[in-house]
């Protein structure tokens, strides 16, 4: 880790808002992606990805975590029962339906979580500023809500109208309207997100009018961090 990095742990959105590098490297940024729940940010997060971000998934590591044999997927399956398996595995849809109706639980599985999710993406993170050069896009779904804008230069927010979040719901899960209007609800407003937000993209419409958002986006980024000395 270097100097510069141990004596400003903050990154730039917090000191220099209208800089695009990172405060730790001038060549390198940070982006947090985030949004509500089927807004489109892995779609969002892969396509950064193809333009060639480096890309850390929340979602990725909590599959890692909750598989058969891990400390966090017995203390899980302690906490909410055995019922939530399915041949000897969490089966996270049956675990989602118990947490989205319930916040008490929802509190207490992210207690479980979310610590070692954290502590793994700051570890990527430091990773990445030690080779100074670059994106990272890191996407978690509830970083505003974790107060994890500090680890990040910028917050980029995937957006979608909530009608299309609730139909993307109940084609994806196959479940019905009331379920998936109770899963958009349970999570922070949109408007709170976008709040925070240095850059927001919508997901409305086709997935190449996205694509053409994202490229624009990424255009942006690599002309601010260019003209960085």
């Amino acid at each position: 880790m270097n100097q510069m990095h141990k004596d400003n742990r903050e990154p730039v959105r917090g000191q220099e808002p209208d800089r695009a590098g990172s405060f730790y490297c001038p060549k390198s940024l940070v982006v947090g992606v985030t949004g509500g729940v089927a807004t489109g940010k892995t779609t969002v997060a892969h396509m950064l990805e193809a333009l060639g971000a480096a890309r850390v998934s929340a979602d990725e590591i909590v599959h890692r975590l909750l598989a058969p044999g891990t400390d966090v997927s017995r203390r899980v399956i302690d906490e909410f029962g055995p019922e939530i398996q399915a041949d000897g595995v969490i089966d996270r849809s049956k675990l989602g339906d118990i947490v989205f109706r319930d916040p008490a639980k929802r509190k207490r599985l992210e207690a479980i979580i979310h610590p070692h999710v954290m502590a793994e993406i700051e570890s990527r993170i430091d990773e990445f500023h030690r080779n100074c050069t670059g994106v990272l896009v890191v996407e978690i779904p509830l970083l505003v809500e974790v107060g994890a804008t500090r680890m990040v230069d910028k917050v980029l927010v995937v957006w979608a109208e909530q009608e299309t979040q609730i139909d993307r719901l109940q084609k994806r899960y196959n479940i019905s309207r009331p379920e998936a209007v109770l899963r958009v609800r349970s999570q922070l407003p949109m408007e709170e997100k976008v709040k925070v937000a240095d850059w927001v993209i919508s997901t409305e419409g086709t997935l190449r009018t996205t694509k053409r958002r994202v490229e624009r986006l990424w255009s942006d980024v690599q002309k601010s961090l260019a003209l960085r000395c």
